[in-house]
């Protein structure tokens, strides 16, 4: 009798989990609410748009619903049916849809909120029924809008180039998934890929090399491929956040000018900048300044990580020891710390924030201006120290989100930690919550991101299969409450995406048929 009830019981829970999925939006990120009435608008040619709240919105609707659905949407006066995308001062943020038999209606306070609405009816549209070659929408209500701010993608271009398209790809499914921050790393030990008008052999000397072949002609972005990139993202609503990496992690930019090298280690060769040289800060300073104007965004990234791993000269060099007895630093941590409080001076001074990764949630830093990385998920301490200290805090453990990492136990190429991995459920299923955030210190959580290190992804199909489609995920777990994200209903709405990532021939990962695409092989 009891195991009776308890299979009734299992079955119900079944039952209303698939019933939950079945009348969910097909959209990811679900939605914060939703409402599904009777009846349903059929989008064919015929159909006409109003922008002129919102034109660059409407436009990118029109160019993406000719990409991705075939329709031409053009604008008319009085046709029969019509999408219309319409300022409202009754929403502060997001937007909402109304879905009518004759009418679709976006309404948004400003053009993220307008952006984020015409995503969502793309993707409605793409996974529409088509009835007599029109597209049969459901007649739904939905208002939505994030929970964090910071959703980003971070991309190592350092130890593999991948190019303008692909970033731009790499882009194009950012503004899908309604991700908003692309962190740019564009300098590291074994390239240097941007160009700096005032130091050229940074870009033809520093971006020889790649992570395997240290002999690879130089690749790098030129001021002109940035400053499009940069434009290209704005129009995706997605801001463009560069990281020049200091004090450490410097050796390609030690190349092309070893006199500002602070030396290294036999592992990790002039891996430094010399932090007691004044001609130093002043080479890094007007570096910054030509990379403060190529990027709007007000905030640059110096990185300030590992400096351990090649800091080995300094305790030897004498102008490091004066510098350490002069101003009363705390040994090598003391130097790093002062190397760092110097160059984000310099950045104020361009009315910039700094970012850096969590070894830095201990240095004297304004809290005002400065936003922190936890990346450590093994020193959950530094999580807690950034906190402590009052620094904005943008969460990316390795575990789950560095997307490096394996997506299943039996992958060979990629990390584990200590045997974890990363996959899909994994990151799906991460809650910020869970890791003892204090009530009052909840509202200096920007958000999360995901890192793609490129250590292992020395081609397109790795970076696919590593991308693809790990970065939906991560898409709910920023914008979506809790409350309304269902693993079971993800899966079921991700069944269309992987039929668009199929459409632009991506070699994606595919959780319901892991062989489908076998894992990419790396060969360094």
């Amino acid at each position: 009798m009891i195991k009776s009830c308890l299979l009734s019981l299992l079955f119900f829970l079944f039952t209303l989990d698939f019933t939950i999925a079945q009348v969910q939006p097909e959209i990811i990120p679900m939605p914060a609410s939703y409402k599904l009435t009777e009846g349903e608008f059929l989008w064919d040619n015929k159909v006409g748009l109003s922008k002129s709240d919102f034109p660059d919105q409407g436009t990118y609707l029109q160019q993406e619903a000719l990409r991705l659905l075939g329709i031409t949407l053009s604008e008319s006066e009085s046709p029969a049916k019509s999408i219309s995308i319409r300022k409202s001062s009754k929403l502060s943020r997001g937007y909402k849809i109304s879905i009518h038999s004759k009418e679709v209606i976006i309404e948004a306070a400003d053009e993220e909120g307008a952006f984020y609405g015409v995503i969502s009816l793309l993707q409605l549209a793409h996974a529409a029924e088509v009835k007599s070659g029109k597209l049969s929408l459901p007649n739904w209500e939905i208002q939505d809008q994030p929970r964090y701010e910071w959703r980003g993608v971070m991309l190592d271009e350092s130890r593999y180039f991948f190019g303008m398209d692909k970033v731009k790809q790499l882009l194009d499914h950012m503004a899908y998934y309604k991700l908003n921050i692309f962190h740019w790393h564009l300098t590291d030990a074994p390239g240097w890929r941007i160009e700096i008008k005032g130091f050229p052999k940074l870009a033809t000397v520093g971006g020889i090399g790649n992570q395997s072949d240290p002999n690879a002609p130089a690749t790098y972005y030129t001021q002109e491929e940035i400053k499009e990139i940069v434009r290209y993202a704005s129009e995706r609503m997605i801001t463009v956040v560069p990281e020049i990496d200091m004090p450490g992690h410097a050796t390609a930019a030690n190349r092309a000018y070893p006199e500002h090298s602070g030396g290294g280690s036999e592992k990790y060769p002039d891996f430094t900048f010399h932090p007691a040289k004044e001609t130093t800060y002043g080479y890094l300073s007007k570096i910054l300044r030509e990379v403060d104007v190529l990027f709007p965004s007000n905030m640059i990234h110096l990185g300030g990580d590992e400096v351990s791993f090649g800091n080995q000269m300094w305790p030897k060099d004498p102008k490091v020891l004066d510098l350490i007895k002069n101003e009363g630093l705390n040994g090598m941590k003391g130097v790093e710390d002062y190397f760092f409080e110097r160059m984000a001076d310099t950045l104020f001074q361009m009315n910039n924030k700094v970012l850096a990764w969590d070894e830095m949630a201990g240095a004297n830093l304004p809290k005002d201006q400065t936003i922190i990385f936890w990346w450590r998920h093994d020193k959950k301490e530094q999580l807690s120290l950034s906190l402590q200290n009052g620094y904005a805090t943008v969460i990316c453990p390795r575990i789950p989100f560095y997307f490096d990492f394996l997506q299943q136990e039996d992958h060979k190429y990629g990390r584990k930690w200590a045997g974890a991995f990363a996959p899909l459920t994994a990151v799906y299923d991460f809650e910020v919550n869970d890791f003892g955030v204090k009530p009052e210190e909840k509202s200096l959580i920007l958000g999360i991101q995901a890192n793609l290190w490129t250590e292992t992804v020395d081609n397109e199909q790795r970076f696919d299969y590593l991308m693809y489609p790990r970065i939906a995920a991560l898409a709910e777990v920023v914008w979506s409450q809790k409350e309304v994200k269902s693993y079971s209903g993800f899966m079921d709405r991700l069944s269309v995406h992987l039929e668009k990532y199929k459409a632009e021939k991506l070699y994606y990962y595919d959780p319901f048929d892991p062989n489908h695409h076998p894992e990419p092989v790396y060969e360094p």
